[in-house]
């Protein structure tokens, strides 16, 4: 049989199994292209139902060696492979980033008396003079911030300290804690938020009495010298009102109508080594003749008192002995 014999011999055998096709399946006769099957469910929307009934297990193979120290390389690594282990490596190396030091390296000490007496009483004339003797090692700390940040400037400081400090209140105020990382250090914001969860705070700030500037300045490095971190102590004396409430809308300190005077030591801390470091506030330095802050007033849910209910009186029945012996008594 020649080639075209076959070929059209092909063709027509062919031809009646593509009208039996035709007439069972419509979508030939449309021209569409539709990718059928003759397994398909009559209900395909529980496929997935369906393919769930039917898990694969893994079961533990009791035949395998489990001591490591009896395996070879080659099986420890062929296991590990097929859990999808890594290899462990010789060394531990994890990566640390110090973004805060842990303390006040070298704190400032106020003097006392610090925003009551006037400079040109005798105790004020004293303070200038302790202070200049203090300045040399504030302008060598200075001179080190300048190496790292060329703007900084002892004059625009205290400004930018102070909208920092104002913005960490606010944020602290409205209990904004991912703004408030933004102003407050990884040492500052456990003190700052510590028991606040239930309390509702009003905090304003009025004015400045005295405008705020620096009295403190002090480098140091941390594991290499390259690594330095500065610290910077800014002096406010401000007017301020606050007013905390407890979860049941108690005043338990201060007042939003009467305003008191703050004197406060703020330290603020940068990260020198860090091209994007902030200035954040770090810690408040109170000093030892500061008066003690008034206690807040707490509320307690009081005990119920307890009733001491009478005993009450109760008829025992004598036994026949008794009985008998009070007879004849």
């Amino acid at each position: 049989m020649s080639l075209s014999q076959f070929t059209g011999f092909r063709t027509v055998l062919a031809s009646p199994f593509k009208n039996v096709l035709q007439l069972t399946i419509p979508s030939l006769n449309a021209g569409v292209q539709i990718r059928e099957r003759s397994t398909k469910h009559w209900a395909p929307q529980f496929k997935k139902l369906r393919r769930l009934k039917i898990q694969k297990v893994k079961l533990p193979n009791f035949r395998e060696e489990n001591d490591a120290s009896k395996l070879t390389p080659d099986q420890i690594r062929a296991r590990m492979k097929e859990q999808g282990i890594l290899p462990p490596r010789s060394w531990m190396e994890k990566p640390v980033l110090i973004t805060a030091t842990g303390a006040v390296f070298e704190p400032y000490v106020p003097p006392e008396g610090d925003g009551k007496l006037s400079t040109l009483s005798l105790g004020g004339a004293k303070q200038s003079v302790e202070l200049l003797s203090k300045k040399s090692k504030s302008m060598m700390a200075v001179r080190k911030i300048k190496s790292f940040d060329e703007d900084f400037s002892t004059s625009t400081f205290p400004e930018i300290a102070q909208e920092v400090y104002l913005g960490a209140h606010k944020a602290l105020a409205e209990k904004d804690y991912d703004g408030l990382h933004k102003y407050v250090t990884e040492l500052c914001f456990p003190i700052m938020t510590h028991d606040i969860r239930f309390c509702t705070i009003r905090w304003q700030f009025l004015k400045s009495l005295e405008p705020p500037r620096i009295v403190h300045a002090r480098c140091t490095d941390i594991v290499t010298k390259e690594n330095v971190f500065s610290q910077v102590t800014v002096r406010f004396h401000t007017q301020q009102t606050l007013a905390v409430y407890d979860r049941f809308g108690r005043l338990i300190y201060g007042s939003e109508v009467v305003a008191k005077d703050v004197l406060e030591y703020v330290v603020f801390e940068k990260h020198l080594a860090n091209q994007y470091g902030l200035w954040r506030i770090h810690e408040k330095i109170i000093p030892d003749w500061m008066p003690q802050r008034e206690p807040g007033i707490k509320t307690f849910v009081q005990e119920e008192p307890e009733i001491e209910t009478p005993a009450e009186d109760v008829t025992v029945s004598a036994t026949p002995a008794e009985s008998a012996v009070a007879a004849v008594a």
